[in-house]
């Protein structure tokens, strides 16, 4: 059995077609497909379903599964022991994030990190929604909610704090705002109602605001607009400093608190260099929010 054979394997598997697979591994899809029936030859035992919407494991694929990611898991550590520089990292390492920790707190965080080891590549994807582990989509995610199913393991990297907050351009010439209740007079900003991929994120929803004016997915555009002078709208407190004409408002009467936290997959807590990246991270990320926190 060939090692390159079990790759292209887990990469169907986790794509679900041989296309993606194809895309992923920069090979064609015949290529593919021909490589995943001689991994079946060899082992004697069909591993997909195959039909017009893509490849699906089997139960032989799903019992094959574990043996190959443990497979993956052990070259991928050996590979790290004899690359290693010391305790340096060193190759590319992808985390998966939310945007607003992915714009406002990991640059500084992961260029810190970057520092103390030259030979490391970090990756950082940001999406407004779950990054997909089990698909390898990412080494490792950051949630705003620990996942309750799936092989993951799970681990708190720090609290964080969010307010109502408005530039204070608009606020010189807006209506009068000395409760929640008058918040109905004003131009209300956030996320888009039915995009909403975590009820962590639902932050309006806990003050019962009737309508938003201007809606995003994005963090980062919501920040915008409230930079601008747009309306008023839930901000974390890291991100204020990055802005420094917004204020916060109604602090009284809403304050916010939710958590990072760090998803791995259950079988990447073998491998040295992730644990390391991992415990980097988390101390970068939580003396980074301490700091930006009390500047705000």
């Amino acid at each position: 059995m060939q090692w390159d054979d079990m790759r292209i394997f887990l990469s169907v598997a986790r794509q679900d077609s041989l296309s993606g697979a194809a895309r992923l591994l920069k090979l064609d899809a015949a290529t593919v497909g021909r490589r995943i029936a001689r991994l079946e030859n060899t082992i004697g035992a069909v591993l997909f379903t195959k039909s017009p919407q893509g490849y699906q494991l089997n139960e032989a694929g799903q019992r094959f599964l574990p043996h190959a990611e443990r497979a993956e898991q052990a070259l991928s550590a050996a590979a790290d022991e004899l690359r290693g520089q010391g305790d340096r990292l060193t190759g590319p390492i992808r985390l998966g994030a939310p945007d607003g920790c992915a714009n406002f707190l990991l640059p500084r965080v992961c260029a810190g990190i970057i520092a103390d080891n030259p030979g490391l590549e970090v990756q950082i994807v940001a999406l407004p929604r779950v990054i997909n582990l089990s698909r390898r989509e990412a080494d490792m995610a950051i949630g705003v909610s620990p996942p309750t199913g799936g092989r993951l393991t799970v681990q708190k990297i720090a609290d964080y704090h969010l307010h109502l907050a408005a530039h204070r351009d608009y606020l010189a010439n807006a209506p009068g705002l000395s409760g929640l209740d008058d918040l109905k007079h004003h131009r209300i900003i956030g996320y888009i109602p039915d995009m909403i991929f975590d009820k962590e994120l639902d932050y309006l929803g806990e003050i019962g605001v009737p309508g938003v004016a201007l809606s995003s997915n994005s963090v980062a555009v919501q920040f915008q607009w409230l930079a601008q002078g747009a309306g008023i709208g839930v901000v974390h407190d890291f991100a204020l400093p990055h802005a420094p004409g917004l204020r916060r408002v109604l602090i009284e009467d809403l304050s916010l608190k939710r958590t990072f936290w760090l998803i791995r997959h259950e079988d990447d807590r073998r491998v040295g260099r992730l644990n390391r990246f991992a415990q980097a991270l988390g101390t970068g990320l939580r003396a980074e929010i301490a700091r930006l926190e009390a500047i705000a």
